[in-house]
């Protein structure tokens, strides 16, 4: 892909890279229907319903933003001040990296990949890169915190490490990510000046929304803390249905879809006789196979999934977590980090991007962090 490469903020979500993996998710539950038969409601109890409906909500308060016109104020801001491509994607990965330490990797998306995807609009910029790049950042960076990922809070509670100790830990894996993330960014992103495109004035900036959504985050968020979610997503929903109806009508509610057969599909996969007997007969309890296991696990369950699953057989937490956060590179079902980029991006083959420069990072990452296994 050429550094000049752009796509428009305006692609619908079915050239997205996603509806294709929609129909796939659906083809696999309807074979695990006849391979192991459930009722509906056990199939609906299978989805995480709090992950689902705190998407639901970030992603109208995302399009509040979106429509507010902030995005392109901060788009043309960024614009005056890198010079180059390389300079910019520098500064969006280390901002992802960072906010996914502090307030999660799914959060830290929201926020950027719409703003990527405004600047892809104003200037020559190679979307698909950028955006890859970030889903890589935010998987390393919120490695780091025990409350960067859901992996990461689940491994922390089971571990009684305090704080500090659990990033103490998980540190020198987290360096080694972050440091190939860095070379990645220097031989994926030319330091080529930035071209602007001619751009029509797209509207007047709308304070109002802006400061409706600001608000209405902040309320998400502290309704999440306190696991009131039924009553934070009634008031984001009924304060866009009566004040800004068309936020609603830009949800891309397909990713949810997505995410919710994730959730059935994966963990009916996992609950298989066949994968608990194979799990148990692997030696996997501790060490460099507890970190492979977790590695290659994530590539076909997703690194949540993987974590609570071989948190029996493997009795090494720190080679668990090491390896769940590695693996949320490489395939898409790594992470649900992953999905979010692209479907937030809108990406023509997005899919077919993101393997290229995740695969391979995977495979650097994964043999580099297996040294502190070994060692």
């Amino acid at each position: 892909m050429g550094a000049a490469e752009a796509t428009p903020a305006t692609q619908s979500h079915k050239e997205g890279g996603g509806n294709g993996l929609l129909w796939v998710l659906l083809a696999v539950a309807v074979v695990l229907a006849f391979v192991r038969p459930r009722a509906p409601l056990e199939l609906l109890r299978l989805v995480d319903w709090p992950t689902i409906g705190a998407l639901a909500g970030l992603l109208a308060i995302t399009q509040g933003v979106e429509r507010s016109g902030m995005l392109q104020s901060t788009a043309e801001h960024l614009l005056e001040r890198c010079t180059n491509l390389r300079s910019l994607a520098l500064l969006l990965v280390a901002t992802s990296a960072l906010l996914s330490a502090l307030v999660t990797n799914d959060v830290s998306l929201f926020l950027l990949v719409p703003l990527t995807r405004v600047l892809a609009t104003q200037a020559h910029l190679p979307l698909g890169r950028l955006v890859v790049l970030e889903a890589l950042a935010v998987n390393a960076g919120s490695a780091l915190t025990p409350i960067g990922n859901p992996q990461n809070l689940y491994l922390w509670h089971r571990s009684g490490e305090s704080f500090l100790g659990f990033m103490g830990m998980m540190a020198p894996t987290v360096g080694i990510m972050l440091a190939w993330l860095i070379v990645a960014v220097w031989l994926l992103v030319p330091r080529t000046p930035i071209t602007l495109k001619h751009v029509e004035d797209t509207g007047p900036m709308q304070p109002r929304l802006l400061w409706l959504s600001a608000g209405l985050f902040v309320a998400f968020v502290v309704a999440l803390e306190h696991r009131w979610l039924l009553a934070g997503l009634g008031l984001v929903f009924g304060v866009y249905l009566l004040t800004y109806r068309g936020v609603l009508r830009g949800i891309d509610w397909s990713l949810l879809a997505i995410i919710g057969l994730m959730f059935v599909d994966l963990r009916q996969l996992a609950e298989l006789p066949a994968i608990a007997t194979l799990l148990g007969r692997w030696p996997i309890d501790e060490g460099w196979r507890a970190y492979l296991a977790a590695v290659l696990t994530s590539q076909v369950i997703s690194n949540v999934p993987a974590a609570i699953l071989l948190d029996g057989p493997v009795r090494d937490l720190p080679a668990l977590a090491a390896g769940v956060s590695v693996g949320g590179f490489g395939c898409v079902l790594g992470s649900l980090a992953n999905l979010i980029a692209l479907r937030l991006a809108k990406l023509p083959h997005g899919l077919r991007e993101f393997h290229r420069i995740s695969i391979p990072f995977l495979l650097v990452c994964a043999a580099s962090a297996l040294l502190l296994r070994i060692g």
